[in-house]
């Protein structure tokens, strides 16, 4: 009786380490576990996101674990470490940069646990697939609103998202394309980290260098109101200055509303989380592959709700 009890308990304590072999959760149910990590709540594109994603989890019957890297490379990933320790069935990601979480990325994929990213990109072929905006399109809208609003010719500020991300290395590429076959000239290009802060405190220095501009694009809506704000400071009348921005955030149609921006792109980011985790399921209960590794969406300018 006593060898009975013995190989009851030693069988009670290795087939729990067994269920978790090879990075892959065997939950009690058969509830497809993912986690979601994005650059940071600080970022209103990313709330929006993540309780778009919350909402497609709940249709597809999966559980979301979300992290919030709080823009902050190192900690992002971290957060997916924790995920592939966890054991969750797949991962969907917002990388900070390019190539700072390629490594765990990869990791997570010989693992066995599916990653896709959204929204921003990693320099890998590992991801099952990238769903996300044309960037560079998205890009080339802002720069064709800013030619037509000035009728082909004036000099404009062009603020950059955060240096060796995906999403401002295209969108700057693709404003730079289209503006500089038009009459618009480029005054200054400078990058204010997608933060709002930050682009008050570069546009008040780029007032001070450059006091004549027409028009301003900021690769995102936070940066275009920061710059909105120190273009208030300074004296100046917004409602004369063509200003675009890009997300299309809540803050931004209450500044549209208010006269004080005058577009923003919209990038759809409940589509592209939805659409993800929808190749993730599909992978994890079926081995499908997405029928394309990449997916963009077409964004648009956009002058109201």
């Amino acid at each position: 009786m006593r060898r009975i009890l013995l190989t009851v308990l030693v069988l009670a304590m290795v087939l729990p380490m067994v269920a978790f072999g090879g990075g892959r959760q065997e939950a009690a149910s058969d509830q497809i576990v993912v986690g979601m990590s994005v650059p940071g709540l600080q970022f209103p594109f990313f709330v929006t996101m993540k309780d778009e994603a919350e909402a497609a989890a709940a249709s597809l019957g999966i559980q979301l674990v979300f992290a919030d890297a709080q823009n902050d490379s190192a900690k992002q990933a971290a957060d997916v470490e924790s995920f592939i320790s966890r054991g969750v069935n797949a991962i969907l990601i917002s990388p900070m940069t390019v190539d700072a979480l390629v490594p765990v990325i990869e990791d997570a994929v010989s693992r066995g646990i599916a990653v896709a990213t959204v929204d921003r990109q990693a320099n890998t072929d590992a991801v099952l697939v990238h769903v996300g905006a044309d960037n560079v399109e998205g890009g080339r809208a802002a720069a064709r609103y800013i030619i037509e609003k000035l009728g082909g010719s004036g000099r404009a500020i062009q603020l950059e998202g955060t240096p060796g991300a995906s999403a401002a290395i295209d969108r700057k590429a693709g404003f730079d394309e289209v503006i500089t076959g038009s009459g618009i000239q480029v005054l200054a290009s400078q990058p204010a980290d997608f933060g709002r802060a930050q682009g008050q405190t570069v546009m008040e220095n780029l007032i001070q260098a450059h006091p004549n501009f027409d028009a301003v694009f900021g690769a995102n809506d936070e940066m275009i109101i920061g710059a909105i704000e120190a273009m208030r400071g300074a004296g100046l009348d917004v409602s004369s200055i063509v200003t675009v921005g890009f997300d299309a955030t809540p803050d931004a149609f209450s500044y549209i509303e208010d006269g004080l921006l005058g577009a923003t792109v919209d990038q759809f980011p409940g589509e592209q989380a939805s659409r993800a985790l929808q190749a993730l399921v599909d992978f994890v209960q079926t081995g499908r592959q997405p029928a394309q590794k990449v997916q963009l969406i077409s964004p648009m300018p956009v002058e109201g709700r």
